[in-house]
Formats: C-alpha cells, sequence, structure tokens
C-alpha cells in the first residue's frame, strides 16, 4: 500500500465514491484547493493495481479549540493550549470499505500528527466523525466533546503511549 499526497494531475477523483456526498465532494473540489493554500494536507492510499485509483483519503489540518468542551481535569492541563491536530476527513471508497483500510488510514494519520505535535507541539487530536462513524474512533481511544457528539478527541500522550505499547509487543 502506498500513501500519498494527493495529485490533481494524477488521481482520479471522479470514480471516488464512500457513500457520503460530502466527502466525495470535498475531494474531487476541495482538497486541492485547500493543499494549494496550506490550509490542510490530503493524504490518498493509492490502488496497488493503479496508482491513479483512490481507495481512500484522509485530511489532516489544526484548529482552535474551545477548552470549556472538555472536562475540568483537562482544563486546568492544558489552560494555555488552544490548538489542536486535526483529521478533517477520512473516507473509504465503497468497493475497499471493510477491509481494514480505515484503520490503516488512522494509524497513519496519527502517526502524521504526533510527529508535528513533536515538531511543534500541540495536546489534542480531533476528528469530525460523519454520522456514524464515531464508534470507529471510540475504539482506537476517541472520546466524545459533551456538547457534540460527532466530534471526538484523544490527548497526543495517549496516542504515544499507545504506539509505544504497540512498539513493545
Amino acid at each position: 500500500m502506498t500513501l500519498v499526497l494527493l495529485d490533481a494531475k494524477k488521481h482520479n477523483r471522479k470514480k471516488f465514491d464512500c457513500g457520503v456526498e460530502a466527502l466525495n465532494n470535498y475531494l474531487k473540489l476541495m482538497a486541492n484547493q485547500q493543499s494549494k493554500k496550506d490550509n490542510s494536507r490530503t493524504y490518498i492510499l493509492e490502488d496497488t493495481q493503479n496508482d491513479k485509483t483512490i481507495i481512500g483519503f484522509y485530511t489532516l489540518s489544526m484548529i482552535k479549540v474551545e477548552l470549556s468542551n472538555f472536562s475540568p481535569n483537562l482544563q486546568k492541563k492544558y489552560q494555555k493550549n488552544y490548538i489542536a491536530g486535526v483529521i478533517a476527513r477520512l473516507a473509504i471508497d465503497k468497493k475497499y470499505q471493510n477491509k481494514r483500510y480505515g484503520q490503516y488510514l488512522l494509524i497513519d494519520a496519527l502517526k502524521k500528527l504526533l510527529l508535528a505535535s513533536d515538531t511543534i507541539g500541540f495536546p489534542l487530536i480531533v476528528v469530525d466523525a460523519k454520522e456514524g462513524a464515531s464508534s470507529f474512533y471510540k475504539t482506537f481511544g476517541f472520546n466524545e466533546f459533551e456538547e457534540e457528539k460527532n466530534k471526538l478527541f484523544i490527548t497526543v500522550s495517549e496516542v504515544r503511549n499507545n504506539f509505544k505499547t504497540l512498539e513493545g509487543d
């Protein structure tokens, strides 16, 4: 499997269909523009049989977080930090769903955000889950925001510890 940055001239975005129109449209219409503006980066999982075919993608960016959405303990711990890494989108084409590609993309996204946090420092990773996707993220340790059920977060320290545990096995 090969994960690369979106190349609008190479990757066939028109044939991508994950079943969620908002995600399809983002990939087709916005991802390349947002990357050119340095607002986000979209990574593509290419099909090994045809590198123009998109199995799935995810988009990374940074956001400002409202600390009042967190428990008092987290508010106290992160009182000076208002930024978080964000997995803004993650989707798998319908032809490739239920084959663990989503897990592969999520782990890669978390690794990239962990490296970014090691470089510039931010304490949280947030994901905006589309309807019905929250349970997927919860299996990886993400927690719901109190006010927004489809917005979830995990601390960078939890991600770091989870990867250390995996490397130790």
